[in-house]
């Protein structure tokens, strides 16, 4: 998370345009019963319309003409004298509307401030503006920090920092309605409420503060946890979430924008080590777990486990464990079925459109994409973009999953081989520096540049904080980078994971997930002495088809049960687990 620099420049009437936009239509070429086309004027129309009575009329050839003009104002402000398409029909009518930018030049890291964003908000497409959610632009929100504000709930609760307690009673709708789309977690609090399996539990949290993460931080709640909750990623939290968090007792230090000094010092008092002394960690990229290890060593030492749904964050993991310096079993519910099969791929499948239509309004039919990575998040993107009629790469670095890709109809190649053709391109590998500056520079104007994997280290951001390059914050989360010579590319999020923060994803699909966590927290925490060493450790096979079992009456699925006769010749119970750990799903 480095520190970030924004430069607004100057207005829509200085930008260059592009040295290929189209030339305006000064004909038109109409066929008619099958026979060759012919050029016609205005003149010619009536002529023609004496002896084929099915041509385009004089009328109609006019209200084309003005809609051409309206379609392309540039090139007919260029064009219109050799054109003469001013011979033939009234110039369009002008709008005085036009993208206003703010001239104002900020820190990056810092959100546009009020006034501006309201304009900015009002001058973009109404219609995609408003498509993105109360829980995503925030716009009508205060940008100062709340570090200094000091807020209590109604029961005067006051060890929170977000953005607006008064926010809370909104929030609450916006969980409710996440709890019908969760009905695993509402299933552990009525069966497992009664016991509180996690009594005495005192859990840090580090995740996406969203409605779904707020039904499992309540349920960890029920289940008889201490629960203090920060934002693994500044842009996805749910500032009225946060909010009604905080009015239910929890201990929450987030908010939609953060600088990167605000998302250390956030962690740093989620951890209040002075004052609280955690148990169990449940993290998502590693940033929690890795403050504590630095931080607070004697607190780490101290923890019963820790719980990571991230393949950033179970990479230091292994990494710890590996260096011998891992002195606490650690759960891996990333590589878990349920987390890759359905959070990875049918979650991604889904949301990659959604976070791009939000904030691009692009059309996907033809377009050249790259997808980086063609794991299971890699899987998700290219099927819903080849669905839409995308023309999709991968690059790939193993060649297994370079041979899936190849099998699933899609071209494996080199970034540097078509990088100068991409429309959009698009990493999900977790790794570091996948597009760089090389690529960056060979880029066609109005490329879009993303990431899905978690980390936001894949776009090599820092080679464009340089004096030649300008910023420009054109919309929520989407900012223009351009070069000296008028070419940009379109960066969204700042290179950070793109639909949790430019979009939602779907509940159930998350709910999923979470009940997996849930489940592998009361693990952890219950487990006798010596079950698990200071290792990193799979959830067990059961326990991964226990949360499937939990969601199929959404779907009235009924699953057919094994006869003692086809159990014995399987050799396994007819009550599962029906795979071995080494079964690929």
């Amino acid at each position: 998370m480095a520190e970030e620099k924004d430069q607004t420049g100057a207005s829509w009437e200085d930008l260059p345009l592009p040295d290929e936009y189209p030339e305006p239509h000064t004909e038109e070429r109409v066929a008619v019963n099958g026979e060759a086309e012919e050029d016609v004027s205005a003149s010619a129309a009536e002529d023609s319309t004496k002896d084929q009575p099915a041509k385009c009329s004089p009328n109609l050839l006019l209200m084309l003409k003005a809609a051409e003009s309206r379609w392309t104002p540039q090139s007919q402000d260029r064009d219109g004298e050799e054109s003469g398409a001013g011979e033939l029909v009234a110039e369009a009518p002008k709008t005085d509307m036009q993208i206003q930018f703010s001239d104002q030049k900020q820190e990056f890291n810092k959100r546009p401030t009020k006034t501006a964003r309201r304009s900015l908000s009002r001058s973009i497409s109404q219609s995609s503006t408003d498509s993105y959610s109360s829980v995503c632009s925030d716009s009508s929100e205060d940008e100062s920090s709340p570090r200094d504000k000091l807020q209590k709930t109604s029961e005067g609760l006051s060890d929170f920092c977000i953005k607006n307690i008064k926010q809370a009673d909104f929030g609450r709708k916006e969980i409710d309605i996440a709890e019908q789309e969760m009905p695993a977690l509402m299933v552990l609090r009525k069966k497992a409420g009664g016991e509180k399996p996690l009594a005495g539990a005192k859990v840090l949290g580090c995740t996406h503060i969203t409605a779904q993460t707020a039904v499992l931080i309540e349920t960890l709640s029920v289940l008889g946890a201490q629960c203090r909750w920060a934002a693994c990623n500044i842009f996805s939290t749910q500032n009225a979430v946060a909010a009604a968090l905080a009015e239910r007792g929890i201990s929450v230090f987030a908010w939609r924008g953060e600088s990167e000094d605000d998302f250390w010092w956030c962690i740093d008092r989620c951890v209040s080590a002075d004052t609280w002394q955690p148990n169990m960690i449940l993290d998502d990229g590693g940033d929690l777990t890795h403050w504590v290890y630095k931080k607070h060593p004697n607190l780490f030492k101290k923890l019963k486990g820790i719980v990571e749904e991230s393949v950033t964050g179970i990479y230091r993991l292994y990494q710890l464990s590996k260096a011998g310096r891992l002195c606490v079993p650690a759960m891996n519910v990333n590589d878990s079925v349920t987390k890759q099969k359905f959070d990875n791929l049918y979650c991604c499948k889904e949301s990659i459109l959604d976070g791009l239509k939000r904030t691009t309004d692009v059309m996907f039919g033809g377009k050249q994409v790259v997808v980086c990575g063609y794991g299971e998040v890699g899987k998700g993107c290219c099927a819903a973009l080849k669905a839409l009629g995308a023309v999709v790469y991968v690059t790939e670095v193993d060649p297994i999953c370079a041979l899936q890709a190849c099998m699933d109809g899609f071209r494996v190649i080199k970034l540097s081989e078509v990088v100068r053709q991409a429309d959009m391109v698009i990493t999900c590998t977790g790794n570091k520096n996948v597009v760089g500056r090389e690529h960056l520079e060979k880029m066609k104007n109005g490329c879009i540049v993303c990431n899905m994997g978690h980390s936001s280290t894949e776009i090599e951001l820092a080679s464009l904080r340089t004096a030649e390059l300008r910023w420009e914050r054109v919309r929520p989360q989407v900012d223009h980078v351009i070069w000296p010579d008028g070419r940009r590319i379109v960066l969204l999020a700042e290179g950070r994971l793109l639909n949790l923060s430019c979009s939602t994803v779907p509940s159930l699909v998350l709910s999923i997930t979470a009940t997996t966590q849930a489940l592998a927290l009361i693990e952890l925490y219950s487990a006798p002495e010596g079950r698990y060493k200071q290792d990193v450790y799979l959830l067990p096979k059961k326990m991964d088809e226990f949360v499937a079992s939990l969601h199929l009456p959404m779907f009235d699925a009924h699953v057919t049960e094994l006869t003692d006769e086809q159990a014995k010749y399987l050799g396994i119970s007819k009550h599962g687990p029906f795979k071995s750990t080494y079964y690929r799903y």
